[in-house]
C-alpha cells in the first residue's frame, strides 16, 4: 500500500536511491499503489553520475510492497522494503539494470521490460565451474 509521502527505494541502475511518492495515478481518487501500478515519485537521494538528478520529478512503477499480495493459487506474496523501478512515459524502463527480487506478477501486466525473460537457474547463479564434473 503506497501512498503519498510513502518512501521508496529505487531498484534500479538510473541514479536514484530514494523516491517520495507524490501521486497515486489510476483514478482521479485512488489513495494505494500495489504491485504494478504506476506512481509519481520525487527523487529524494541520487548519486553523484547518475542519469536522474535528486529533485526531479519522475514515473515509476511499484515492483515490492510490504503489504501483502494474494496470487490466484491461494499464496501470499510481501517483501521487506517498499520499491518502484523509474520508467519512461512509454512505460520502459530508465535504467539497464534491475536489482532485487521482482514480483512474477508484473509479468501478466504491460511491464515485460522490467521483468528478466528467463528464469534464473543454478547455473546462472553459480557459473559454469558449480556444475558436477563427470
Amino acid at each position: 500500500m503506497i501512498q503519498p509521502r510513502t518512501m521508496l527505494d529505487v531498484a534500479d541502475n538510473s541514479g536514484a536511491k530514494k523516491a517520495q511518492c507524490i501521486r497515486v495515478l489510476g483514478g482521479s481518487n485512488k489513495r494505494y499503489a500495489s504491485l504494478g501500478d504506476i506512481v509519481i515519485v520525487a527523487v529524494k537521494e541520487a548519486v553523484p553520475d547518475g542519469t536522474v538528478k535528486k529533485g526531479e520529478v519522475a514515473r515509476a512503477v511499484v515492483v515490492r510492497t510490504v503489504k501483502e499480495v494474494g496470487r490466484k493459487d491461494g499464496s501470499y506474496i510481501r517483501f521487506d522494503r517498499n520499491a518502484v523501478v523509474l520508467v519512461k512515459t512509454d512505460d520502459n524502463p530508465v535504467g539497464t539494470r534491475i536489482f532485487g527480487p521482482v514480483a512474477r506478477e508484473l509479468r501478466d501486466w504491460q511491464f515485460s521490460k522490467i521483468i528478466p525473460s528467463h528464469p534464473r537457474s543454478s547455473e546462472d547463479s553459480h557459473g559454469p565451474r558449480a556444475r558436477a564434473e563427470g
